[in-house]
């Protein structure tokens, strides 16, 4: 199956390291971070767990859920937590999905058989509170992700929620937005955008970022 932007990210149940998730229920209102590992007890998915766990207060105040997933059993997932805490120096306050039949895996298309027949390469998916897919990452499994543009986004995402604007690129929070083509009335320019602008050319009009 291939998950496109805007799909509805597909409901699952599927056993955890806190018991049976019924997905959708499990979100609730909140953002989720969605994203997958080659296997438990790996160096690249420690220090990817570990990071995720020092981000919770940045995830709280976002209202963003993590949730990571491996083909292996729950009571794997719990032992390697003790390893992931203890060379990590953190706690897992997240769950992580046990996908031993692969079931979520072959769902949200994370097998890349060219790769391996059995493990999930590193995909990532943002959710948001409709259950609609607003991006989708994969890395090979060699590469670590960078959690500092997961949060760069998701930042990116609920701004542009909030306000008709779009972001440049490598924008980051507080910096100067885009006014979209979409918007060309002055009337409605002055009212959406009362700090004004600055157009560097006609299509590409730079104006500071609303506040949150």
């Amino acid at each position: 199956m291939t998950i496109r932007l805007g799909d509805t990210a597909p409901d699952f149940e599927q056993d955890s390291t806190i018991g049976k998730i019924h997905f959708h229920e499990w979100a609730g209102n909140s953002w989720v971070v969605l994203f997958s590992h080659p296997a438990d007890f790996t160096p690249v998915c420690t220090t990817e767990l570990g990071l995720t766990a020092k981000l919770k207060p940045e995830f709280d105040k976002r209202n963003v859920k993590a949730i990571a997933l491996s083909v292996d059993p729950a009571q794997a997932h719990l032992e390697w937590i003790k390893d992931i805490e203890a060379t990590q120096n953190t706690v897992v306050g997240f769950p992580i999905i046990a996908d031993a039949d692969r079931r979520v895996s072959e769902l949200y298309d994370m097998i890349h058989p060219e790769l391996s027949a059995t493990a999930t390469v590193r995909s990532l998916f943002i959710i948001d509170p409709n259950k609609k897919v607003r991006l989708t990452i994969t890395y090979p499994m060699s590469t670590g992700r960078n959690f500092d543009e997961i949060l760069r986004v998701i930042d990116a995402l609920q701004l542009t929620d909030g306000y008709t604007v779009a972001t440049p690129g490598n924008w980051r929070d507080g910096d100067d937005v885009i006014i979209p083509l979409t918007v060309q009335d002055p009337a409605v320019i002055q009212q959406k955008y009362p700090k004004g602008y600055k157009a560097e050319r006609p299509y590409l009009r730079l104006t500071p970022q609303p506040n949150k």
